[in-house]
């Protein structure tokens, strides 16, 4: 069973060599981190959608699914995973399509222990920024579910950058009833203006709705 200590940091290493699996597993178990193996991308791709979130180290060039298939995957499926291409076959073509498409790096086996683990620590900063990123929209969402239905169309015409009056004329309401939800809002939001209501509403996707 594989070691869950909560302050190992997971990586996820696939690649078609059982020979690459061992030395590198074990290299990396040794530094100190959790390492779970996938013979195949399909293997990974199968387990991805359970699994904890880390690195991973993907082979460019397996039977199948190859590497730049299982990249294109992941950012299709919205799996934010920092991924390290690891090539044994000096393509520098297919490498620069992975960083293209998101890779935080890319290694020629046989790779240097110092190079694999300056490229990982590199992964898990940017893995750390974006969970950051998505604690952050979490919580703008949750402050913007304490608004009222009106509240929320208000702050829908201040994010399309729509006067107080164009609102007020598409809600059917007073210029002076926008401009009182829109003060009301920093107050119920918790925040100090409408530039960090709108920093709110960005961190939480908010889009405005289409204007024919």
């Amino acid at each position: 069973m594989p070691d869950r200590h909560p302050d190992k940091r997971v990586i996820h290493l696939v690649d078609d060599e059982d020979a690459i699996r061992r030395s590198a597993g074990f290299l990396l178990r040794t530094a100190g981190f959790e390492v779970q193996t996938y013979a195949s991308g399909t293997a990974f791709l199968a387990a991805v959608g359970h699994a904890m979130p880390g690195c991973v180290l993907l082979d460019i060039r397996m039977p199948g699914i190859d590497g730049l298939e299982v990249q294109r995957l992941l950012n299709e499926r919205g799996i934010a995973f920092p991924v390290i291409v690891l090539t044994g076959h000096g393509d520098i073509s297919l490498s620069v399509r992975a960083i293209k498409a998101g890779a935080v790096d890319f290694l020629e086996k046989p790779f240097e222990k110092t190079a694999l683990l300056h490229a990982i620590e590199e992964a898990f900063t940017r893995l750390a920024n974006t969970q950051a990123q998505q604690l952050s929209a979490i919580e703008a969402s949750v402050r913007l579910a304490a608004l009222t239905p009106r509240e929320r169309d208000v702050l829908d015409g201040l994010v399309n950058g729509q006067p107080n009056k164009i609102t007020a004329y598409k809600l059917g309401i007073s210029t002076r009833t926008v401009e009182a939800h829109r003060a009301n809002l920093t107050h119920k939001l918790g925040v100090r203006s409408i530039s960090d209501v709108l920093r709110l509403a960005f961190a939480a996707r908010l889009h405005a709705p289409s204007v024919e």
